[in-house]
């Protein structure tokens, strides 16, 4: 059943806009972080490590959050409309399928996502004259975002479910991801969602370890990922979803 699920899904994703915003969106944050290394040379000599700083300081605080909140406000906009949740409701699916589904679409354009980027980052740098090797830890950045992501997947998931709107939870997301900003100052970034981004792809400073413990990242998606996954599905079982 949960793979019936995850084909209808796949079907609505197949021919939608949002394939258009995972593709230009990643593009903003690369070129701005391009066009920021290429002005500021004199003090950014880390070359590749440098320009990865340039380009995630605009991705993971502003455009990522914002386009993890299109694709889970898109996977829930079909049934927030024409009373389709009536629908969805009554078929013989289970609710926690019906979530699950939704949720491992949404992971796996995250992952697609992140692959992207880190293709615009290969591709920026190579046209900025960047010299030396690709970092070796790119793809285990791209790794650590990603498992962020899902949470934020989660998270972006449930909001949706409970306010119609499309556009309203991408506010949320992309607040959410400014405030990221401010808690990982004051070093709580891993209790915060949305900041779980930044350092699985270590933005701050690349050529260090994670400010938190690999193992404690990983147990915190985790728990993070359950708890907004059960939240989620309680709140489809437990109430009556008005349609409109």
């Amino acid at each position: 059943m949960l793979i019936r699920a995850l084909k209808a899904e796949m079907i609505k994703m197949r021919h939608s806009p949002v394939w258009l915003a995972f593709l230009l969106i990643p593009i903003i944050p690369a070129f701005m972080g391009t066009f920021n290394y290429l002005n500021n040379l004199g003090m950014l000599e880390n070359e590749w490590y440098s320009l990865w700083t340039q380009h995630t300081i605009f991705s993971c605080y502003f455009f990522l959050p914002v386009l993890i909140g299109i694709y889970a406000s898109y996977l829930c906009r079909l049934e927030h409309t024409n009373h389709n949740w009536n629908a969805v409701m009554t078929a013989p699916v289970p609710i926690t399928q019906m979530f699950l589904a939704k949720l491992i679409m949404a992971c796996t354009m995250v992952i697609l996502t992140q692959i992207w980027m880190g293709i615009l980052f290969i591709i920026s740098g190579l046209l900025a004259g960047v010299t030396g090797t690709i970092p070796l830890e790119l793809p285990i950045w791209l790794f650590f975002g990603a498992l962020g992501g899902m949470v934020v997947c989660a998270l972006q998931l449930f909001i949706s479910l409970v306010i119609r709107s499309f556009a309203v939870p991408v506010g949320i997301a992309l607040m959410g991801g400014v405030a990221g900003l401010a808690v990982l100052s004051k070093g709580y970034g891993i209790w915060f969602p949305y900041a779980l981004i930044t350092l699985g792809m270590r933005a701050n400073d690349p050529t260090a370890p994670m400010s938190v413990g690999e193992v404690q990242f990983l147990l915190t998606c985790l728990v993070f990922l359950a708890g907004f996954s059960l939240l989620a599905i309680t709140w489809l079982k437990t109430r009556d979803v008005v349609t409109g």
